[in-house]
């Protein structure tokens, strides 16, 4: 053989190796980005189900209470840029298993005006429900749209705010039970002092 064709064959015999190497780095890279790639929380074991911790939230039936009566409300503080008096009706208190307190609330303002709503409030979530509106004649107008909203928490319209940090919740948990919330109105002790009063 001669030295050209020795030379020939051996730059051959290195390329080949080269580009063996080459396919053999692409395809680990390709595994390696591969592998990042997959979603955290999943398990080989569980044909690819993510995990859960728990069951999803689902809400429980909802039954409208009868209408308020004025030996049943109970005023509470909402802030001190409050032009109305806003009052929650005991007897309509209720603690859902989906862990919604559902109630109703009544504002009257110093014009004689009365607002009254039957809500719930979920304390993982901060979030409130206006489930119907009611009529003078003590009926209840179910809501158009129920959907669950962020609880406003400033200025005068903080009603849902103040019974959720003053009454229902803690760290985003229901506070007690529902004998331990209406005790509260009922010895007017908030769960904190939000503001001076």
């Amino acid at each position: 053989m001669s030295q050209r064709s020795l030379t020939l064959s051996t730059a051959l015999f290195s390329t080949r190796r080269i580009a063996r190497i080459l396919v053999a780095g692409i395809l680990l890279c390709s595994a390696t980005v591969s592998i990042a790639a997959q979603p955290m929380g999943y398990d080989e074991n569980e044909d690819d189900v993510p995990f859960q911790d728990e069951k999803a939230w689902q809400e429980s039936a909802v039954q409208l209470p009868a209408a308020p009566q004025q030996e049943n409300l109970v005023s509470y503080f909402v802030s001190p840029l409050a032009t109305a008096t806003s009052y929650v009706d005991i007897s309509s208190l209720s603690v859902g298993g989906d862990n919604v307190v559902r109630f109703t609330l009544v504002t009257k303002t110093s014009g004689g005006a009365t607002n009254t709503t039957y809500e719930g409030i979920r304390c993982e979530t901060f979030e409130k429900k206006i489930y119907a509106f009611g009529r003078p004649d003590g009926s209840w107008s179910p809501a158009r749209q129920p959907n669950w909203k962020r609880i406003i928490d400033y200025g005068s319209n903080r009603q849902e705010a103040a019974l959720y940090k003053d009454y229902f919740c803690e760290n985003a948990i229901l506070a007690g039970n529902l004998k331990s919330i209406v005790s509260r109105f009922n010895l007017k002790k908030p769960i904190t002092s939000t503001y001076d009063h």
